[in-house]
């Protein structure tokens, strides 16, 4: 099946059985890579553009004197059905197919955000306008929950073993464009405009611009084939057929690296919304810094961190996801608190501390991608990886905020964000204990990729039989 010039898709249909599919060449690579990060960068534009114009928000849709706090609980609306979603969504893409389910939730993801940009405020609808925007963060949520998940396991399954964490690592490059791409547009529009068309009309503008983002993201999507490993399953009858069987599996064989992956995303998600969600509130309310000063703190750090991030893919390599994970979990532990102090020191003291966790805590970031998808196995990988993640994530990742700010209020410490931090890496070691290396390791099959490991620690596929062997393109 050929898909655009020069390039030669195999389908595994067509391979004998223990044959290990034609490697994707590297422009077929390219775009599944592109495909999956542009979801990405949807999802968490979406969340920085909400947390950024959260005061604006608050004016527009619950006025009174709990305005911001009613647009943040809405926010974390998102963070309840996202469990729910990948209920629903991760089984579906062990049945249908990856590359189905993620067209589906980027479709709903970017149209739910659109729409948030175009709806009635209090003052035209009265109390319609909160409902309203209630029910698309519920939307939001849902397909959310099926998004993250999908797309890391979509990647995964696409790069060559013994890179999965350098191509994995451009999920996460998207995650800091739609962070870093929030960022600047809300500044440049507050430039542009002034504080008062922001708190009026020009609050919009970046949620309609969610649309473009989500339509180039589909249509990359909608051109690509599923996975290798998936199609392999689909084409030896192996992949799961009935609607709750990828759920039941999990929960009788694989509750280990379920509670394990948990862990691992508790300190990866109190750190993520801690750095890159609290901080402006912390930089602003705590600290004392300006707007302008506070996003030049996140501005730096952000970009620091996607300058690097494909190295801390490239490393994890090289050496191994865990060794990556532990170093970055034992120095997250030992420098959080140090470096909050830093913060509180002023601007330039800011930006140190800020980039010394942030370049720590790429190792995490970047290794998602290869770590996380191999703890299961193809059938019930998209459902424990999309169930475990979204959980995780729900109970540590969206209360963070709230929890670093109640900690800060109710102390008067303002290194207890650091504090927070350090308990969060204690619950990711447990998690990290057992778990296998699988660098190198093959993604498919109904075997976990560690039933395979040799005494290297580097797994291959079986070698196909001679005359079932093809000729494959090698990735640069």
């Amino acid at each position: 099946m050929t898909r655009g010039k020069g390039e030669r898709v195999t389908s595994t249909s067509a391979n004998p059985a223990g044959a290990e599919p034609a490697t994707p060449s590297p422009s077929l690579l390219r775009r599944a890579t592109a495909a999956a990060a542009m979801g990405n960068a949807t999802e968490w534009f979406d969340y920085g553009v909400y947390s950024y114009l959260a005061t604006q928000i608050g004016r527009n849709f619950f006025p009174g004197p709990h305005a911001t706090l009613g647009s943040l609980l809405v926010f974390a609306v998102s963070f309840v059905l996202r469990p729910l979603g990948g209920i629903v969504w991760g089984p579906l893409g062990d049945r249908v197919g990856r590359q189905s389910v993620l067209v589906a939730t980027i479709l709903l993801m970017s149209l739910s955000t659109v729409l948030i940009g175009v709806i009635p405020t209090y003052g035209s609808v009265g109390v319609w306008a909160p409902v309203l925007l209630i029910l698309l963060r519920v939307v939001q949520g849902f397909s959310t929950g099926g998004e993250y998940g999908g797309a890391a396991t979509f990647l995964a399954e696409y790069a060559p073993d013994r890179r999965r964490g350098f191509w994995g690592s451009f999920l996460e490059f998207g995650t800091l464009t739609g962070f870093t791409g929030a960022l600047a547009l809300t500044a440049l529009i507050n430039l542009v405009f002034g504080s008062a068309a922001l708190d009026h009309w020009a609050w919009r503008i970046p949620f309609l611009a969610a649309g473009p983002l989500g339509a180039i993201g589909l249509y990359l999507r909608m051109r690509l084939e599923d996975t290798p490993c998936f199609r392999d399953l689909k084409s030896r009858g192996e992949r799961e057929t009935e609607a709750t069987g990828a759920l039941r599996t999990l929960l009788r064989d694989y509750r280990r690296p379920m509670l394990q992956l948990f862990g691992l995303v508790v300190v990866l998600n109190v750190a993520d919304y801690t750095l890159l969600t609290y901080l402006p509130t912390y930089l602003q309310d705590t600290i004392g810094l300006s707007t302008g000063d506070s996003n030049l703190v996140l501005a730096s750090g952000q970009l620091g961190m996607m300058a690097v991030i494909p190295f801390a893919g490239m490393l994890s390599d090289r050496v191994g996801r865990k060794p990556c994970w532990w170093f970055s979990i034992g120095a997250l532990f030992v420098l959080s608190v140090p470096m909050f102090w830093l913060m509180s020191q002023g601007l330039a003291l800011a930006i140190v501390g800020f980039v010394v966790l942030g370049m720590v805590f790429v190792l995490q970031l970047g290794t998602i991608s290869a770590t996380f998808p191999a703890m299961f196995p193809a059938h019930v990988r998209y459902a424990g990886m999309a169930i475990s993640y979204n959980i995780a994530t729900a109970a540590f990742g969206g209360t963070a905020p709230a929890i670093n700010n109640a900690l800060v209020g109710a102390t008067h410490d303002k290194l207890m964000p650091g504090y927070y931090l350090m308990a969060a890496c204690v619950i990711g070691a447990c998690g990290l204990w057992g778990v296998v290396e699988t660098r190198g390791c093959s993604l498919r099959g109904r075997r976990l990729p560690r039933a395979e490991s040799q005494s290297t620690g580097v797994t291959r596929p079986p070698a196909p039989p001679v005359a079932a062997r093809r000729p494959a393109v090698r990735s640069r």
